[in-house]
Parts: structure tokens; C-alpha cells; sequence
């Protein structure tokens, strides 16, 4: 069986039971959390998954702007901390039809309203850098999840793809290789030292 299916089963036998049931998918940038979230929803009985991506909750790039956090988009402070444990919590509870953002990367912002967790979806898999951080007030997020995973990624890997990640946005080699030093490795570098354990870890 493979690591995908493996997870896929041990997340359906976590349903047993449940009503529903909350998954955090963590790894630094470029781990593969989004495309391992999306895989794992035909695996999954069908309309019974949903995907939760942490980056609908970026601040938008004025507040950043206004902050001086603009060059550290993607560290934990530059996220809508409190919008995503509200959400988070509004699923745990099956409120009816929580409305969620999205994050929109060509136009790089989040865009409101923008889909819909419905009452029928039991599996809600949640994916993004800090979901298992054991920083406050990150730390906090534990109790909401009922399964987590890791997606570990070697350091020179990470350069890679995040490397070819900037190439393939348009951006200059030169460009490309600074925003990688300079923001995108200090953010996978927290979130590989400064994790809680997971119920499984992938090794991608």
C-alpha cells in the first residue's frame, strides 16, 4: 500500500464513529501539503472531503505593507491567526455551511466568501505551514484536530523547489534564489524545528 492510501485509510478508520473529523496537513514550503490534501480526496467516500488551505488566511499585502512585514509573507505573523482558529472552530462544531476564503495566487490575496464547508462533509483536511507549530499562539490550534501529519522535505530539496517555485512565477534567477534565502528557507527552517508531533510523518 502506498504512503498516500496508508493515510487515506487511517484517516477513514479515525471517521469511525465521528460526524466529522479534522486533519492538519503541515510542512514547510514546498512540501506538497496542498497537492497531498487534494490527492486524498477521491481516495476518501465520495463528497465526504473538504480542502482547508491555511493561506486563505494571509494578511493582505497592504497590511503587510503598512506592518513591514511585507518581505516575511509566509512567517506565522503574517497570517490571520484568529480567522483561522475561529474557522476552525465554527467546522469542529458542524455549524451549518461555514463560508470560507481562498487564497487566489495570481492575484496574490485572499479572496472572502469564497467557498463553502456544507454540513454533509465529514473529512475536513486542513493544510499549512504552522498547523502543527509548537509556537504561541500556534500551539493552541492542537485540541481542534483529531489527526496530524508531517511532511518532511530536506533542506536542500526545499531550495529546489522553491527555487523552480520563483522561476516559474516569472521571476529573474538572481530574484528567484534571494527571496528563497531570504524569507522562503527561514520559514521552512521554523517550521521543521518548531513542530509538535504528528500522528504520521512523510518522508517527501
Amino acid at each position: 500500500m502506498s504512503d498516500i492510501a496508508h493515510l487515506a485509510a487511517a484517516i477513514f478508520r479515525k471517521g469511525a464513529g465521528r460526524e466529522r473529523v479534522l486533519v492538519a496537513i503541515a510542512g514547510p514550503p514546498a512540501a506538497g501539503k496542498s497537492t497531498l490534501a487534494e490527492a486524498l480526496v477521491p481516495l476518501l467516500p465520495e463528497g465526504s472531503a473538504f480542502v482547508l488551505p491555511m493561506d486563505a488566511f494571509h494578511l493582505d499585502n497592504r497590511i503587510l505593507e503598512a506592518r513591514g512585514l511585507m518581505a516575511r509573507k509566509g512567517a506565522p505573523e503574517t497570517f490571520d491567526f484568529g480567522g483561522l482558529r475561529a474557522t476552525l472552530q465554527r467546522i469542529r462544531t458542524r455549524e451549518s455551511d461555514v463560508v470560507i476564503p481562498l487564497f487566489d495566487r495570481a492575484e496574490d490575496f485572499s479572496r472572502a466568501g469564497a467557498s463553502v464547508v456544507g454540513s454533509e462533509v465529514k473529512f475536513v483536511l486542513a493544510e499549512g505551514n504552522y498547523l502543527l507549530s509548537d509556537e504561541e499562539p500556534w500551539s493552541g490550534l492542537a485540541p481542534m484536530f483529531d489527526f496530524a501529519v508531517f511532511l518532511d522535505v530536506s533542506e536542500a530539496e526545499l531550495e529546489r523547489r522553491l527555487t523552480e517555485r520563483w522561476l516559474s512565477h516569472g521571476h529573474a534567477p538572481a530574484q528567484a534564489r534571494d527571496r528563497v534565502f531570504s524569507n522562503d528557507l527561514p520559514n521552512a527552517r521554523r517550521v521543521l524545528t518548531r513542530r509538535r508531533p504528528a500522528d504520521m510523518e512523510l518522508k517527501v
